[in-house]
C-alpha cells in the first residue's frame, strides 16, 4: 500500500484549483489534508496488523487478492472476507477514477489545455479524452494475461518510491521560494521535518534499488 505517492502531489494542487479555493480557503484545506493523511496512516497500520495476525502468522502465502480474500475467511470469519473485498472494490474504483484524473490534470496542465472535472466536454475536450483513454488502458492491462497482478502491482509501487524523493525535493524547492510563495513559505520546523522524511525516502529509495539488483544481498 502507497502512503504517498508522486501523483497525489500532483493531483492535491489540481484539485484544489479545480475546486477554485482562495487563500482564505488555505487553514481549512491544510486541516484537510492533514486529517486525511492521518487517517490513511491509520488505515494501512490497522491492515499490516490483522495481515500480520491472521495471515502471516500462519504461513499464508498471497499471490492475488482472490487468496488473501480466501484465506481471511478460515482465520478471521466469513465477515472479514466480505469486508475485504468492500474494500478492495473501494479501492479499486478509487484508483481507476483517481489516478486517470490525475495524469490528466498533468498533461493538460502541461501543455496550457483548459482542464477540470466541472468543465464542459465542448470546453475541455482533450482533457476528457486523456481522462478516458487511460481508464481504457488500465482496465485493458488487467485483462491481458499476466502471470501475476500482485508482482505488476509492486513493480508500479517501486517507480513510485525511486521517483517521489524527485517529486518532493521540487516541491520543496518551490514552496520556499518568497518570491513565489511570499507569506506561506514553510518555516524551519516543518522545513526540518519535510527534508528530514526526503532524506529517509531517499536512503530506502537506495536500499530498494540495491535489493532489486541484488536480491541475496541483504539476505
Amino acid at each position: 500500500m502507497t502512503l504517498i505517492a508522486p501523483w497525489m502531489q500532483f493531483y492535491q494542487q489540481s484539485s484544489i484549483v479545480d475546486k477554485g479555493l482562495k487563500i482564505s480557503d488555505y487553514a481549512y484545506e491544510r486541516l484537510d489534508v492533514v486529517i486525511g493523511s492521518l487517517f490513511a496512516v491509520v488505515v494501512a497500520a490497522f491492515i499490516m496488523i490483522a495481515c500480520a495476525a491472521t495471515l502471516f502468522a500462519n504461513g499464508v502465502r498471497v499471490e492475488s487478492a482472490k487468496d488473501a480474500a480466501l484465506a481471511l475467511g478460515p482465520l478471521a470469519g466469513p465477515y472479514a472476507s466480505i469486508l475485504f473485498a468492500l474494500g478492495l472494490l473501494n479501492a479499486s474504483i478509487f484508483s481507476a477514477a483517481i489516478l486517470p484524473l490525475s495524469t490528466a490534470y498533468v498533461v493538460c496542465e502541461a501543455f496550457g489545455w483548459e482542464a477540470g472535472v466541472d468543465r464542459s466536454m465542448k470546453a475541455a475536450p482533450i482533457f476528457f479524452f486523456v481522462y478516458t483513454a487511460l481508464i481504457v488502458v488500465g482496465a485493458a492491462v488487467i485483462l491481458l494475461p499476466i502471470k501475476s497482478l500482485i508482482e505488476t502491482m509492486m513493480a508500479s509501487q517501486t517507480l513510485n518510491g525511486v521517483l517521489l524523493p524527485v517529486i518532493l525535493i521540487v516541491m520543496l524547492k518551490l514552496i520556499n521560494n518568497r518570491r513565489l510563495m511570499g507569506r506561506f513559505t514553510n518555516g524551519r520546523v516543518f522545513n526540518a521535518l519535510a527534508w528530514g522524511m526526503v532524506g529517509i525516502l531517499i536512503l530506502l529509495t537506495m536500499i530498494l534499488i540495491i535489493v532489486s539488483i541484488w536480491p541475496g544481498l541483504l539476505g
